[in-house]
């Protein structure tokens, strides 16, 4: 008996009990739907999960901080806990220039940046007739220009700064971004007059929207440095070029929505020279050329992030990511999954029972059949095949019409609150959107059940099997049967 032979003679054996196949099939229908519908659960507030951290901040993005204990030795490699490494060249780990080039070799490192905040240098930036206009030069920050791009930061307009060009005598390139504008105020103003200042989003008496009063994309502008000594003052001044502007983002840093951004070479340049405009009245906080307070780590997947995250900190380093609320906030999810996924598992051994149960009373119904079969000379191991096929039909069935089910209990959810809408209720989903929202779905655009392609298949798969794993016995019991007891059986 070839195989097409026994699924055809399998499909029919199914159709002659129809009634009993139909709730047998029901059985795994529903342990199927169980299983889909509670992962899809898991899977959703996995996904609300990601999206709420990614606008709490880059989730494949690592601070470091320059407080390191560790010491490395720079000829050999080694690093030591606590306490100076053996060997006269042994020094204490810091964040420098040499220190981010070795983060950027990490395995998964992507790019790597200092971050650095002027607010120790004594000076502003000017623009308008007469330096009308001013900002402190606390908006500034430092990076490297060509981390920028690697780092996920993208363009609004113009180009990115480079490294080694060079912009002209006296003349710094600075990025700028939306709302950097809004860092001037009018120097012509009093303190205590509002006119004095504008900030984004601010009307006027008409509702419109107030401009900054500086375009930074167009107009000139100048930084100057000064001793900030009243009696014997000293200024040094250089000529802003913008050279792009960068959409916010901040997910990466608040800064990314008001800052000048400088070239890192350049607010070195500008340390040293306030060092030498103010000399003893220099503070020495945040004018030290040779380290970073601040360094921020690009990973190429935030799979990854913990590995480089752990890697960072051996040498010495505190760190900050968003890995740790992503883990506890998983690790919630996999336990709500886990429970789930222990009930609708418990209702598909209901099912596997139930196959058995629909199995075994078919042999006794078919025993003289199978007798004659064995007479003809049918082997044994067709025999069990067909019982395996009819019981795996079972479960092939149930688990797609579980499928098919479960997609569209999956959409009633996610689209419940236009339902309700078009069948005239008051479109909050009552009871239904509380239990959600206790479940963990924070943003009301948030998917409540989502349904990958792959868990369909799996599912199906899984109720396939579970269908021939519960045909396996009566199968068996069938082989067992003798054939002249079977002929004479009525």
């Amino acid at each position: 008996m070839k195989i097409f032979d026994l699924i055809a003679l399998s499909a029919r054996n199914l159709s002659r009990r129809k009634g009993r196949t139909a709730l047998t099939v029901i059985g795994v229908a529903v342990g199927t739907c169980l299983i889909i519908v509670m992962i899809s659960f898991g899977i959703a507030m996995n996904q609300a999960n990601e999206a709420m951290l990614a606008s709490w901040g880059d989730l494949t993005q690592i601070q470091v901080y320059g407080n390191g204990t560790v010491y490395y030795s720079g000829s050999g490699g080694s690093v030591a806990v606590g306490s100076a490494a053996v060997g006269g060249d042994d020094q204490p780990a810091v964040l420098n220039d040499e220190m981010i080039a070795t983060f950027t070799k990490m395995d998964h490192v992507v790019a790597a940046t200092p971050f650095y905040q002027a607010y120790s240098l004594n000076g502003t930036i000017t623009a308008g007739r007469g330096d009308r206009y001013s900002s402190s030069l606390g908006n500034a920050v430092g990076v490297y220009a060509s981390a920028m791009e690697p780092m996920g930061f993208t363009l609004a307009s113009g180009d990115w700064m480079t490294d080694t060009g060079s912009y002209g005598r006296d003349v710094i390139p600075v990025m700028v971004c939306e709302q950097t504008g809004y860092n001037f105020e009018d120097t012509r103003k009093s303190y205590n007059s509002s006119k004095r200042y504008r900030w984004y989003g601010q009307t006027d008496a008409a509702g419109n929207l107030l401009e900054p009063f500086v375009d930074v994309n167009k107009e000139d502008m100048t930084l100057t440095l000064s001793n900030g000594d009243a009696e014997n003052p000293k200024t040094k001044s250089w000529k802003l070029k913008v050279v792009g502007s960068i959409n916010p983002d901040t997910a990466k840093g608040w800064w990314t929505q008001s800052s000048f951004i400088l070239r890192i070479q350049d607010v070195k340049m500008l340390q040293e020279e306030y060092k030498d405009l103010a000399g003893s009245n220099a503070s020495p906080y945040g004018t030290d050329t040779t380290s970073y307070d601040q360094v921020y780590v690009k990973v190429d997947d935030m799979d990854n992030v913990e590995e480089v995250d752990q890697a960072i900190q051996d040498l010495g380093f505190s760190t900050y990511s968003m890995t740790q609320q992503r883990e506890a906030m998983q690790k919630q999810v996999s336990q709500l999954m886990l429970i789930l996924g222990c009930l609708a598992a418990f209702s598909l051994l209901v099912a596997a029972l139930n196959i058995i149960n629909t199995m075994t009373m078919a042999i006794y119904e078919r025993t003289r059949e199978i007798g004659i079969m064995k007479v003809l000379g049918c082997a044994l191991g067709k025999i069990r095949l067909m019982f395996l096929i009819e019981s795996g039909f079972i479960g092939l069935i149930g688990g797609v019409t579980g499928s098919v089910v479960s997609l569209l209990i999956s959409f009633v959810l996610n689209n419940l609150t236009l339902i309700m809408a078009v069948l005239g209720g008051s479109g909050g989903g009552g009871g239904i959107s509380d239990m959600m929202s206790m479940m963990g779905y924070y943003g009301t655009g948030s998917a409540v059940s989502v349904v990958p392609p792959w868990l369909v298949l799996l599912a199906l798969a899984f109720a396939t099997l579970i269908g021939l794993v519960a045909g396996i016995l009566p199968a068996a019991r069938a082989t067992k049967i003798s054939a002249l007891e079977a002929i004479r059986h009525e």
